[in-house]
């Protein structure tokens, strides 16, 4: 069976290798490309979309607009990471507001019924990189993972296909099997989402 093919959009993150070489271990086929160079659509040439962290804040929506419109004309799974977690909320109604700046470890509770989860358990310990953080889900989206810090550490969408992270998921063990949760949701489809368990 051919690897799926993954378009990791590079928002300007300091660990874009780290982030395709551990999609790439778990079985996918990745390219990278800046957000400038998103293609105008995938014509089935990617089997899911990942947006990395961003140096730019999520509510320069202006700046995204290339990727917003590709991501409002496929079907694919897509999962943000970090700033693009906060991008997907705020395109979607979102408000990010000022935090205390977290580096490093940082214990998050997970719904594990969630395909995201299948192979970690309920407390996940992950790494931080932020100052930004969404209060609540926007709408169109629910929680499905929360800290002390962080009332919203991920999130989907109600249809399952769109998901994301506000840790950095290309480090730490725990990360490393979220991303495989979300490599095996791209074999399987959105089809597999929890939609029946709102």
């Amino acid at each position: 069976m051919p690897r799926p093919h993954v378009l990791v959009v590079d928002n300007g993150t300091l660990s874009l290798p780290q982030l395709c070489a551990v999609l790439d271990d778990l079985g996918t086929s990745t390219t990278a490309v800046d957000t400038a160079s998103v293609p105008s659509r995938l014509a089935g040439h990617h089997q899911a979309v990942v947006l990395s962290g961003t140096k730019v804040r999520a509510h320069d929506l202006g700046h995204y607009a290339r990727l917003l419109d590709l991501l409002a004309n496929t079907d694919v799974p897509v999962l943000g990471i970090c700033g693009g977690m906060q991008l997907l909320a705020v395109a979607a109604g979102g408000r990010l507001c000022p935090g205390p700046q977290r580096i490093g470890r940082s214990d998050v509770q997970v719904d594990t019924d969630e395909p995201l989860f299948a192979h970690v358990h309920p407390t996940v310990t992950l790494f931080q990189r932020h100052t930004l953080y969404l209060r609540e889900a926007p709408q169109g989206f629910r929680v499905i993972g929360r800290s002390a810090q962080a009332p919203v550490e991920f999130l989907r969408s109600d249809d399952g296909r769109v998901m994301g992270s506000q840790s950095h998921l290309e480090f730490r063990p725990h990360g490393r099997e979220i991303l495989r949760g979300f490599t095996d949701f791209i074999e399987r489809g959105p089809r597999a989402s929890s939609g029946g368990r709102e």
